[in-house]
């Protein structure tokens, strides 16, 4: 890669930046006992920016030498839009951030990932009433440089690899499907030795179909940090990303700064600088040093995540959360590592101060509307009178952001992050995106059951 002729295409507008990628994705598909799909795709190309006047003008291409043709079609893009952008506010940057895994996956033979896939495959086939498995293996490289026309000069390697299970049972005319990820860091070595996880969620998978269905109603629950981290992400997380609130008057101004969302001992962090994590990164794809940001401290909307254009437009400060998906795409607001930080209640103290409601365990996806949320959980415990009681399924917890916060009245010592990503907004399906909670006591929850 010729970086005096990449830095030299650059043109002298208000901003023009570029990034350069080399992406790598290794991928081994399983359906119930059989290996079904081996793959490793491998492909280079860039993004240009300019932004001249009215807005950003961008363009893709794979090939470096249509790098000055790239950038006067995105000038060309950027002179028909109306309005008259920029940005006062560009940090420059310049290194070199290399990744150092304590086991690189990259070292590691196909052979050996197809043998430990398969390993994790049998253990969950072997239990009885598994009647379908899917599994995945993945591992994404990308090697990406970023500069821009202030002075900015950043070359970062990023690397995820994980494991996710999606297990089914079935008896009779009953069925029940539960999820399991592993890894989801730059570290081979979190995927070993985890027999006993995987057979412990099998084997719930299993206990599930004996459980008793729940009945709709308005419960006190204890949200596990899988189901706290998909609540705050989705429910409140994306209404953070400050260019959901660009054009948006009604939702700009109930996320005013300041406003009363929660109790006291309630923060809710952004912090992409944590290690390990599936949304963990040290510059985002404008070449801005991440930073930890708190979106809720003590109860109060404190702040928001920021691209470079809507921290300019908003006059706010940068967080560096401005992420594409691959160099096809042009970077938008996206969440790094979301979550919930704990206060001071053990589990216990959570459990005895419930007299009748629910222990949810599992995300299992779900969907927002504006305010409101449904999603499903994997399953559940009774609680009665204090104690965890009998396994119980068909859970599904419905509500409204705002109030659900209001009701949040306790919050668990410890914080633990899904080992999976995955998030979609604007056309892009982003694995590194993380989330994460403290488990968390909610009153008056409102569950729907079958």
């Amino acid at each position: 890669m010729d970086l005096k002729f990449l830095k030299d295409s650059l043109l002298q507008e208000d901003f023009c930046d570029l990034r350069y990628q080399d992406f790598s994705l290794t991928s081994i598909k399983g359906t119930n006992k059989e290996i079904d799909e081996v793959s490793e795709i491998r492909k280079s190309g860039g993004n240009v920016r300019v932004l001249s006047g009215g807005g950003f003008g961008t363009f893709s291409f794979t090939d470096p030498k249509d790098i000055n043709f790239a950038v006067k079609e995105a000038k060309t893009a950027s002179d028909l839009i109306s309005g008259n952008s920029e940005l006062k506010n560009v940090e420059v940057n310049k290194d070199h951030v290399k990744i150092n895994p304590k086991i690189d996956p990259r070292q590691v033979s196909i052979e050996d990932k197809k043998a430990l896939l398969e390993k994790y495959i049998n253990i969950i086939m072997e239990k009885d009433n598994i009647v379908d498995l899917d599994s995945n293996y993945f591992e994404q490289f990308t090697d990406t440089l970023i500069l821009n026309n202030r002075g900015t000069e950043v070359r970062q390697e990023e690397l995820i690899c994980g494991i996710s299970f999606k297990i089914t049972s079935k008896k009779d005319n009953l069925t029940q499907t539960t999820r399991l990820s592993l890894g989801g860091s730059d570290d081979y070595s979190g995927l070993l030795e985890q027999e006993d996880i995987v057979s412990a969620k099998a084997q719930q998978t299993v206990d599930l179909l004996d459980a008793e269905p729940i009945s709709g109603g308005n419960y006190d629950v204890i949200l596990d940090s899988d189901v706290g981290g998909l609540f705050i992400h989705e429910a409140f997380g994306h209404l953070s990303e400050a260019d959901n609130l660009i054009g948006n008057k009604t939702l700009a101004e109930t996320m005013t700064l300041g406003s009363e969302f929660a109790v006291e001992e309630f923060n809710v962090i952004d912090d992409p600088t944590k290690k390990g994590h599936p949304g963990s990164y040290i510059y985002d794809h404008e070449g801005i040093k991440a930073k930890p940001t708190y979106l809720i401290k003590n109860g109060k909307l404190s702040g928001r995540l920021h691209s470079l254009e809507s921290a300019n437009l908003m006059e706010e400060e940068l967080t560096g959360h401005a992420r594409a998906k691959n160099f096809g795409f042009t970077p938008i607001v996206r969440m790094g590592n979301i979550y919930i930080d704990k206060d001071k209640h053990s589990f216990d103290e959570m459990v005895k101060s419930i007299d009748n409601g629910l222990y949810l365990f599992g995300s299992a996806g779900g969907q927002t509307s504006g305010e409101t949320f449904t999603f499903a959980v994997q399953g559940g415990y009774k609680i009665e009178n204090g104690e965890i009681k009998g396994l119980v399924r068909d859970i599904a917890l419905t509500g409204h952001l705002f109030t659900t916060l209001k009701n949040i009245e306790m919050i668990g010592n410890k914080v633990e992050f899904s080992k999976s990503g995955g998030c979609g907004k604007a056309g892009q399906i982003l694995i590194q995106s993380g989330k994460g909670s403290a488990p968390i006591k909610v009153k008056n929850m409102g569950i729907g059951g079958k």
